[in-house]
Parts: C-alpha cells; structure tokens; sequence
C-alpha cells in the first residue's frame, strides 16, 4: 500500500482550475520532484498531500499514523527561542523516547521476562530506528556545523535573516525524518557546500521525500520520479532531470506542430545537458578509479597519495591557464584590491581585469562577500584598499530586492513610460505583449500592478525588463532565485545571445555551468581564484582533494613512514615531448572553438538540419574524444617536467 493516494483530487480557486481530477501516490523510499511554471499548481500540490489544504473533489487516502511534514516558507519559531533550543524543539518526541528506552531497559535487567515492558521496548526501539536518533546529540551537532548555524547556536532565532531561519527550520526537520518530508525549494539560501551535504544526508538516510526545487543538479542527484504540473493535470516521468528531458522531449513530439518552439528549447537544453554529464564524467572517470585504488594503498603508501594529489592540482591548473589576449575592450581594472565589511575582512589583494566579452561567475560560501564584491565594482562601496578603475560603458544590473520596479506602474507603464506599446530588444522593435510572452507573461497581466505581482513574477518583470536595456555589462546578484525551471531557461537563452560582458553571482552549479566561461572563486583564506573550468568539476576536484588530505593525514598518524633512499634516475624530455609541449597548447585552443562551433550548430535548426543531425553529433564527439586526448597528453608532459625540475 502507498504511505499516501490522491484519487481524482481537483482545486479551483473561484473560476480558475488548479488541477482536474489528479492521481498521485507516495511509496516508501520515493523521491518525488514537483516540476512545473510558477502558478501552475505545484504548491497546491504539496499543500493537499500534507493536508493542509481543502480539495474540491477526490480523496486523499493515508497509512495509519502517517507522519508527514512540511518545510514552511516562513517557518514559526518559539518566541525567545536560540538557534539552538529552535532546532532541537521539533526532536522532544525523540528525546522522550531515548528515555523511555533506557528507563525499560533497566527494568528489563532487573525483570526481562516481563512480556508487557518487552513489547513497549521494541516498539520504542523501532521508533528510534525508524528515525535513525540513536546518536542525535551527534547528528545535531553535524547538521548544525554544515549549516553554517554554529556562530549563532545561542543567539534568538529572532534576530536571524528569513534565509537563516529557513537553514533551521530545514535543519530540525532532517533531524525529525518524518515517514514523508515536503520540502518546497530546499535549496534556496544554502550555499553549493551546504547543497551537497543535503543531498548526501537524503540519500544516506533513504528519507521519503517530495520537494519543488529549480536547482537541476540537485533535481538530478535525488530525485527517483518526476511529476510535472500543466494544465490542471500531472505528468509522472521516471528519473530525476536528464530522464524528464528525454521523456518530455519525447512526449511533445506526438503534439501538434504549436509545440515545436518548447520543443527547440527541450532539445537545446537536452543535448546540452547530455554533453556535459558525458564529459564530466569521461574526464573523471580514470581520476576516481585511481582515488578508490590509492584507498587500499593507503595504509602502506602515503607517496601515492601525495602524487594524486600533485595530479589534481595540476589538473585543476591547467584549466586555470591564461586564455590568449585579444584587443577586447576593458571594462573593469582590480588592482590589489581588498574589502572589509564592519570588522569582518572579505577579500584581500585582488588583482584582475574584465573585458567586454567576459561571462563570470562569482561563487564561494554564504557570506564570503560576493554582493559586497558586486557594489565595489558598481561603485556602491569603497574598497578598503586598492582600486578598481573603470573605462566608458553602461551597466544593467539586477538585484535581489529588485530595485528597478515601481509597484505603483502597471506592466504597460514599467516597458513603456513614455506612452505606447513598444519595446525595443536588442535593436528589435516588439510590442509589449509579444516580448513578454517570451517571459510567460498573458495579456491579462499588462494592465496589472507589480505590486500586486508573486516574487516569481516579479523577478520575470526584472529580468524582462533588464534585457530592453541597451547596455554593455549585465550584472546579475542571484538572478535565479524564486524562477522555475522554464523561466531560467529563457534567462540562460537570453543571457547567451547577449554580446556584451556579463557577471552573476549564483549558487545554481547548473545555470553556472551553462553561462559561466570564467569563475571567481572566494576561498577561506579571503583572496579570490580566477579558473576557466566548470563550476561542479572544480567542486569534484576540490571534494577529492580534500579526501587525499585526510588519507594522508590518517596514514601518517597511523605510524611513521621509513624513507628508504634511492639512486636518482636522470630525467629529460624526448626531442618529441618538447615540441608536443610547445605545440599541444594551440591545438587544445583550436578543439575548444571547433567543439564550440559544432555545439552551436547543434543549437541551429537551420544548421543541423542542412548538414545532418546526426553527422554533427558524431563530428562533435570525435572532436570531444581528440580534446580529452590531448589534455592528457599535455598533463602528462607537463607533469613529467615538473619531476625533472624538482
């Protein structure tokens, strides 16, 4: 038997139809994603099966004693409660029950054929199995220091920022693991290090979950079914993200032809996502063999363990290497640049340029000072030392709290202010409804005011409206928060197709991956690393990392290690090996463009299609094949003139 069934559920609210006669079913151990467009009944959805929410017509039919809880947008708290003491007052059911266990099991010593307190304490052991609380103290703790809630534990929780507070809420119910846990954009306000350790923490603890997210990585490593909301009604599609692709794309090509632009879209983000799954996990897959032998190695070898690591580094700055410079215009120079926000120090010597051309990604920690980084460059923070100058362009930026709206001004008024009903994009002249219908704005919404706009929809005007701007740099400070899925597709179309400079901040690994050409990386020690890889290889690249230091570590904790001297070998590079080392480079350089080009070909309907679908498609592998080969010719050069140089 399901843990839950909606049979034939539907909800309206007045004349509008949310969902019609819907079937839905929670299992044991499922992990279901909630897909669909802000407004199309998803968190209806999630509210009818924690029960919350009246229904029109169905039933919604549980097991017994079914415990199901909900992650709240705006979570309640006890007033005067710590961080702390909000955390652990969902638990006080645990906590009662460890009690009761070790109140019976020192009856059951002095009388352990009672048959009644045999029977309570098996049922209290199951309970506390069930909820995996045998170590809680210890769970507490761990969550807590993986949340980033240690520096405020004994703080009010009414003193936090809704973001913190949401890390809390979050925090107490992972501890509870109810038989089912709704979880509506989990992800927002965790930094990627924080995402990761939820995703780890889910699987390991085999939670029954149901969630909303934007967060496609996320989408892809948890979820076992995905459900779509449309038109009143649910899709089920098996897998998490790349399944939901393939299958919808799939789905849509039974359509009527109307569905051939969502088609082009489905297919882009398709192919792009399977290209770089395969790549990421082609590049890696010799480097994770060698990781799982060296632990077996470990115990006897720790000079492997430090090569691997050597290897790593090298990997990791190899994509770090300087692209060729060009005549491109400069926007931004850094020079020595340092930021200090209250006592707190932020970033120290930071020195870089950004041309026109530039897409960056600035990623690291909550509160490593991103933003802050952000207002230096719009000229909304003095640096504490250093300078940034700046040459002549205009900039569009994009914040958080969406300061470029009016509430006051209908959408006609917000793209029109002086009269009429046209926009122009790009050198494009459009009329209004016909631009914002690319942002999945109905007509009816011209004439209503932002004030009274979700903050989905709010941050669709924004963006909308950013893209009318005739500017040189767009500047995005978290543009993907409260968006769906459909929305940030169109920002990443709209953002790839922009000829200017552009800089984001983002924890989303996958909208990174797919804009970024170059990351800013804030580390613990306050500089910034400028890389040209992708953002979730360099987090793979520092995860492994940071096991071999702790292998290492163990290892020579274990016993000291004997040094045993041996004769030098004489090492040169071969006649051959020093002209690949010199030519090696261009042809790497020379690969990336032609992938590129085949890559947007693949985008081209008018490309592939003239050429073949299929030809291009093995053109680019062959391409993508030839590039991994090179790079690891070029490694192992470049390692091996290393060795010589030491």
């Amino acid at each position: 038997m399901a843990l839950i069934d909606l049979q034939n559920i539907s909800k309206h609210y007045s004349a509008q139809k949310i969902l019609t006669e819907v079937n839905f079913h929670v299992d044991k151990g499922e992990r279901i994603v909630i897909i669909g467009k802000n407004g199309s009944g998803k968190s209806t959805l999630m509210k009818i099966i924690h029960g919350t929410l009246e229904y029109d017509g169905g039933q919604r039919i549980t097991k017994n004693d079914l415990e199901i809880k909900m992650l709240d947008q705006r979570p309640n708290f006890k007033e005067g409660h710590t961080v702390r003491e909000a955390v652990e007052d969902g638990l006080r059911e645990l906590n009662l029950a460890k009690e009761r266990y070790n109140e019976l099991s020192l009856l059951l010593s002095e009388d352990f054929e009672n048959k009644k307190l045999l029977e309570e304490h098996e049922k209290v052991s199951a309970f506390i199995e069930h909820h995996n609380a045998w170590n809680l103290d210890d769970k507490i703790e761990r969550i807590i220091q993986h949340f980033d809630l240690k520096q405020y534990e004994n703080k009010s929780i009414d003193l936090l920022s809704g973001g913190e507070q949401r890390r809390v809420a979050l925090a107490s119910l992972l501890l509870q693991k109810p038989d089912i846990l709704l979880l509506d954009e989990p992800t927002n306000h965790l930094d990627v290090y924080m995402v990761e350790f939820l995703e780890e923490l889910i699987l390991k603890e085999k939670f029954t979950l149901v969630f909303i997210s934007h967060d496609r990585y996320f989408i892809d490593r948890i979820a076992t079914k995905s459900i779509e909301v449309e038109d009143c009604v649910l899709r089920a599609y098996s897998g998490g993200y790349s399944n939901y692709l393939t299958q919808k794309a799939e789905w849509i090509r039974t359509l009527q032809k109307q569905h051939d632009t969502l088609l082009g879209v489905l297919k882009r983000e398709n192919e792009w996502f399977a290209r770089g799954v395969r790549a990421r996990l082609k590049r890696n897959e010799g480097r994770k063999d060698r990781l799982m032998n060296l632990r077996e190695d470990a115990k006897t070898n720790p000079a492997k363990i430090r090569k691997m690591s050597v290897e790593l580094q090298r990997e990791a700055k190899h994509f770090n290497r300087e692209k060729s410079i060009n005549k491109q215009k400069m926007l931004f120079e850094v020079e020595d640049l340092g930021l200090t926000l209250g006592n707190k120090e932020l970033l120290r010597n930071f020195t870089t340029r950004i041309l026109q051309k530039d897409v960056i990604a600035i990623v690291g920690p909550n509160g490593s000072g991103k933003s802050t980084l952000l207002k230096a460059l719009l000229g909304r923070l003095e640096p504490t030392q250093g300078k940034i100058k700046q040459g002549e362009f205009s900039i569009g930026y994009f914040d958080q709290h969406r300061e470029m709206l009016d509430d006051s001004k209908n959408l006609m008024e917000t793209f029109c202010p002086n009269g009429g009903d046209r926009v122009s994009v790009r050198g494009k002249d459009l009329h209004v409804y016909g631009y914002l219908k690319n942002f999945l704005f109905p007509r009816e919404f011209l004439e209503k005011k932002v004030g009274v706009l979700s903050g989905g929809e709010k941050n669709r005007i924004a963006l909308a409206l950013l893209f009318t701007k005739n500017v040189d740099i767009l500047i995005l400070d978290e543009p993907t928060n409260d968006l769906d899925i459909p929305t940030i597709n169109i920002l990443e179309e709209q953002l790839t197709n922009f000829s200017g400079a552009v800089i984001i901040v983002s924890h989303d690994r996958y909208f990174v991956d797919k804009i970024a050409k170059k990351l800013f990386i804030f580390k613990a020690d306050k500089t910034i690393e400028e890389s040209y890889q992708q953002y979730s290889e360099y987090l793979d690249l520092e995860k492994e990392l940071k096991e071999l230091a702790i292998m290492e570590s163990q290892v020579l904790d274990a016993k000291p290690i004997e040094i045993i001297k041996e004769k030098t070998k004489v090492l040169k590079l071969t006649f051959k090996e020093k002209i690949a080392l010199e030519k090696l480079p261009e042809e790497i350089d020379r690969l990336e463009s032609q992938i590129e080009e085949k890559n947007k070909c693949l985008a081209d309907p008018k490309c592939y299609e003239e050429i073949g679908l299929t030809k291009i498609a093995q053109e680019l592998s062959d391409l993508e094949e030839l590039y991994e080969t090179k790079v690891e010719e070029l490694l192992e050069i470049e390692e091996k003139e290393e060795e010589i140089s030491i």
